[in-house]
């Protein structure tokens, strides 16, 4: 793993770094880079026993910049079967990220379960896609690798694999959910429609829907943006890990021209 993280701990703040770094403006980071962090702060809050993770709504207010951001999380609804979750992060006083996750009790459905749907082709089937950084490091390549097994960036429908390669913390391995929370932004990106060069689709927000917990370093996401005539961009993408699907994570497009 890279010792280079996306974000530093200074004073109770964390200050995130050139790693996190995504493709629309050079002072701002990939949504994968703050999604990752709030899913750690998550993950640290207490949890009555038998609780998972089912889902967390992000709203990206702002650009999330290069530099110091304070970073908060409560449970707001506490329970022994439903918890409610709240996380913001705020830069220079203003709020750019807010996020809300659901905490629920376990299925108890005995032998009613369905199967879980396989894994598409694994992450050593796959392999990287050229991409034209507009600068470095960014989070993609320098923080999380991406191997394509079907489908290349900006092709429409997508299949790829995603591994963090460098920590959301300084100090700290990645976590499984983490990884997921850093992959599943990238949805737009790889199934694009529309040429970089030519227009914006910026996500202003990311669910993701979360059907059991991930295991392992590889997250696959098998993605389709749509864009519907008058109307908005919308990406979809199944989430998988090696052993199978785990879930689904949804966007809305800001698409304009340059």
């Amino acid at each position: 793993m890279s010792t280079a993280p996306v974000f530093e701990r200074s004073d109770g703040r964390f200050v995130a770094t050139d790693v996190g770094r995504g493709p629309w403006d050079p002072g701002a980071l990939h949504g994968g880079a703050p999604a990752a962090l709030l899913m750690r702060e998550f993950e640290r809050l207490p949890a009555a026993d038998g609780l998972c993770l089912s889902r967390v709504t992000y709203e990206f207010m702002r650009p999330v910049p290069v530099g110091p951001l304070e970073v908060q999380a409560e449970v707001v609804r506490p329970g022994r079967r439903v918890q409610l979750l709240e996380a913001s992060i705020v830069a220079g006083g203003t709020e750019v990220v807010r996020a809300r996750a659901l905490q629920i009790q376990a299925a108890e459905a005995g032998g009613a379960v369905a199967g879980q749907a396989p894994a598409p082709p694994g992450p050593d089937q796959g392999g990287p896609r050229p991409l034209k950084a507009p600068h470095r490091p960014m989070f993609a390549p320098d923080a999380i690798e991406i191997r394509f097994v079907d489908g290349a960036w900006a092709n429409g429908p997508c299949t790829a694999w995603f591994r963090l390669i460098a920590p959301i913390v300084s100090g700290e391995t990645p976590t499984p959910l983490q990884g997921l929370a850093a992959a599943g932004d990238f949805g737009n990106g790889i199934s694009a429609t529309l040429s970089w060069d030519d227009y914006l689709f910026i996500n202003p927000d990311l669910t993701l829907y979360v059907e059991r917990p991930p295991a392992g370093e590889w997250i696959c996401l098998e993605s389709q943006t749509r864009l519907a005539p008058g109307g908005i961009g919308v990406a979809e993408s199944v989430l998988y890990d090696e052993r199978g699907r785990v879930g689904r994570a949804t966007q809305s497009l800001l698409v304009a021209p340059r």
